[in-house]
């Protein structure tokens, strides 16, 4: 009889398996549930876990100036001239209540709404979990005429409170600096640490949430410097998402109003929005100053108010060819920019990283206010509204001429039994984790990738000329483009963005697991890239969100002396290679070194295309990743105008064997 095998797991299951973490342990034992994960964005999360209680102060009407500062060592300080973290001794803990702060989750002054009626800083959580996920953190703090100083490390304090009285200085506040611990997050101490302009970005949106604040950021070693103070708020902010559009009408609608509560609480809706003559819509939410990406019950009742109150107006003041017509959302919002921004006493988030508003009353507030103050708007500006709602009809006019364009081609792929493009060279292979495919600029750039692409796997779609920039065609004119129609067919997915009610994008469907953009190193190319980013995050977006997008980096030149060569990538590269083989050689110039620029990827035979940028031993592939702390939608106000300046805010110059691309 054979021996049974012993289980590598211990069957006995009893209280002494049971642990309970003490202090700050579970934070640092599970970071990414209080800061979402522990690569660049849970580093740049802690800058505005402590960003947010200045904010805080601001909102209470005690601060009025704040700012960041990048130190040369990769340390930063945030900094407020607000009321200044208490110092005095906790009743409860017998220790100053700033150590109760830093050391325990939980803790702060945000439950009880007497010290702060609104604020963005709910769970007591934030300076506890900078804490705890630092190697060192030092707060100082200036109030009751003394300036107060204490060093904490990993959760808990490393030294006693250091005192320093100021007699006759009035001034207070509180300065947080700190230094991420490695043992917890992935970055390289010898680069910069922080994203300047990320946080740049942040704090410019708190600027126009916070009008009655100025903002300052600083790095001092690249000494980079923004200052931001936006006395008009959220109605500058929509003038800065419009600047560079063409305007549908010239005044930006502006809503304030209150709603107060039966315990004596309110809630403040403050809304701004303004069309334009483009086919995108840019709205941003925020509740208590945090940015909702997900958008929530506020989100929800601005949008259910806005169709409502538009189809109302067609029904009762517009002419009566117009009667009949039924407006969907995606019609009422098409060109639409607007910050839509509550602030109320208890918000209700759906994470600590706050990306979703929970309450189910706001809905009803913010649908009520605007349903009020959009029809007064659209009644008091005849000339306006009429402009508004004749784009929301073309709107609707072009969104069902672009779901028969797409009952169409579904229809013909069915009698084409779902042939592939006729330019696609596809893979034998039938199993999409295992499968590439190119999509390559121009004809003769394809027909190189296909002699030299590996055929089991790497499929090939070359691109006549420049796509259609989507931020510029409705989605009709989209779906009738030659180019885009051979993406959405070789893909398989569908696309995203036709209606509410019916979504054909389904990620399942992806027959190709590396979606890899082949273009050529000149403008040309720059601006193809461009444009087919912005396909893709608009009517794809999963892809990028579960990468599967890429870019090829194909080489700039070959340098070569007798049998040597090499391909390089940039200039720098390439100054380096001609300098070592003048020193291999013995040479006193450079004249005998050839130097080959590859201006378009056709100049390569297919062999080179393959052994540089296809072959996956020695290829280089950028991944494109979506970073939500970037500027949201507001990165892509400024994309196409014009579309190669912006590719400075894809590509990140460095070229890394495994590198991101940034949108």
């Amino acid at each position: 009889m054979a021996k049974k095998k012993s289980s590598p797991i211990n069957t006995d299951y009893d209280a002494d398996d049971i642990q309970v973490l003490k202090g700050l342990e579970g934070v640092r034992k599970r970071p990414a549930m209080y800061i979402g994960d522990t690569s660049k964005k849970g580093l740049q999360h802690l800058v505005f876990e402590v960003l947010d209680n200045c904010v805080d102060e601001a909102m209470a009407g005690y601060a009025t100036k704040i700012k960041v500062i990048f130190f040369e060592n990769n340390q930063v300080q945030i900094s407020d001239n607000g009321r200044g973290i208490p110092i005095d001794e906790h009743p409860e803990f017998k220790k100053p209540a700033i150590e109760v702060i830093m050391e325990y989750l939980h803790s702060g002054g945000k439950f009880d709404k007497k010290s702060y009626k609104i604020s963005g800083g709910l769970h007591g959580v934030g300076l506890s979990v900078v804490n705890a996920l630092t190697e060192k953190l030092e707060v100082q703090i200036r109030r009751d005429g003394v300036i107060y100083k204490q060093i904490f490390s990993r959760g808990s304090k490393i030294t006693e409170p250091e005192i320093t009285e100021i007699n006759g200085e009035s001034k207070t506040g509180t300065k947080i600096t700190f230094y991420p611990d490695p043992e917890i997050f992935e970055f390289d101490p010898s680069e910069r640490i922080f994203n300047f302009s990320t946080i740049a970005n942040r704090m410019r949106e708190l600027a126009f949430l916070t009008p009655q604040a100025k903002f300052e950021i600083f790095d001092e070693l690249t000494e980079e410097n923004e200052e931001y103070q936006y006395e008009g708020g959220i109605k500058e902010f929509v003038s800065y998402l419009n600047k560079d559009k063409q305007l549908l009408h010239s005044d930006i609608i502006q809503i304030n109003d209150i709603y107060e509560e039966e315990d004596g609480f309110t809630t403040y809706v403050d809304i701004a929005m303004q069309y334009n003559q483009g086919y995108q819509s840019n709205i941003l939410t925020y509740a208590n100053t945090i940015n909702t990406l997900e958008g929530g019950a506020h989100l929800t009742g601005f949008k259910t108010a806005l169709t409502r109150t538009l189809n109302a107006y067609i029904e009762n003041d517009m002419e009566k060819k117009y009667k009949d017509i039924v407006l969907s959302g995606p019609d009422t919002r098409e060109g639409l920019s607007a910050v839509v921004s509550v602030k109320l006493p208890n918000p209700q988030f759906e994470s600590q990283t706050k990306i979703k508003l929970g309450n189910t009353e706001i809905r009803q507030i913010v649908s009520q206010i605007v349903n009020d103050k959009v029809m007064q708007y659209l009644e008091e500006n005849p000339d306006s509204a009429k402009k508004i709602v004749l784009k929301t009809i073309n709107a609707k006019k072009a969104r069902d001429a672009a779901q028969k364009a797409r009952q169409m081609i579904r229809r013909k792929s069915a009698l084409d039994n779902a042939r592939m493009p006729g330019k696609l060279a596809d893979c034998s292979s039938n199993k999409p984790e295992d499968c590439e495919i190119f999509i390559v600029e121009g004809d003769s750039a394809g027909g190189s990738a296909k002699q030299g692409r590996d055929r089991t796997y790497q499929a090939i779609l070359p691109l006549r000329g420049k796509i259609l920039n989507v931020e510029k065609a409705r989605m009709d004119k989209i779906l009738q483009n030659n180019e885009i129609q051979a993406i959405i067919k070789a893909l398989g997915t569908g696309v995203h963005g036709i209606s509410e009610e019916e979504d054909d994008f389904d990620i399942s469907k992806l027959r190709y697991h590396k979606v890899i953009i082949f273009c050529d190193a000149d403008v040309d190319g720059h601006h193809i890239e461009t444009l087919l980013l912005t396909f893709f995050f608009r009517y794809m977006r999963p892809l990028i969100d579960d990468g599967y997008l890429y870019m090829a980096v194909p080489p700039l030149y070959r340098v070569s002396y007798k049998k040597t060569q090499q391909f390089v990538y940039s200039d720098q590269e390439k100054e380096k290679q001609i300098a070592e083989l003048k020193q291999k050689y013995g040479l006193k110039n450079a004249e005998s070194i050839k130097v080959q620029r590859y201006k378009g990827l056709g100049e390569m035979n297919p062999d080179e295309l393959y052994d540089t940028t296809m072959n996956k031993d020695t290829r280089i592939l950028k991944k494109v990743v979506y970073d939500d702390f970037l500027e949201h939608d507001i990165i892509f106000n400024k994309l196409m105008g014009p579309e190669v300046k912006a590719r400075k805010k894809f590509i990140i110059q460095n070229y890394n064997k495994v590198n991101t691309l940034d949108i």
